[in-house]
């Protein structure tokens, strides 16, 4: 496979369906729905860190704040 080539819109969809779990996906979605132009830069990342073998295993979300820090306000 040429790493140059960009992938189809099938292709596309399915790398990252292996490199974003379900919610991110769904994330992604809605952000395209607002900033195509931004959804379409971050998919192009992720799809060639995932071509280059520089992802391991999915993403999922990091939680910034716990919920007991909401407390403190």
């Amino acid at each position: 496979m040429q790493h140059n080539r960009k992938p189809s819109t099938e292709m596309r969809n399915s790398i990252l369906a292996q490199v974003l779990d379900q919610s991110a996906r769904a994330r992604l979605s809605n952000l395209a729905l607002v900033k195509p132009e931004k959804t379409k830069g971050v998919e192009n990342y992720l799809i060639q860190m995932a071509r280059y073998g520089q992802l391991n295993g999915k993403f999922n979300r990091r939680k910034v704040m716990d919920s007991d820090e909401d407390d403190d306000y």
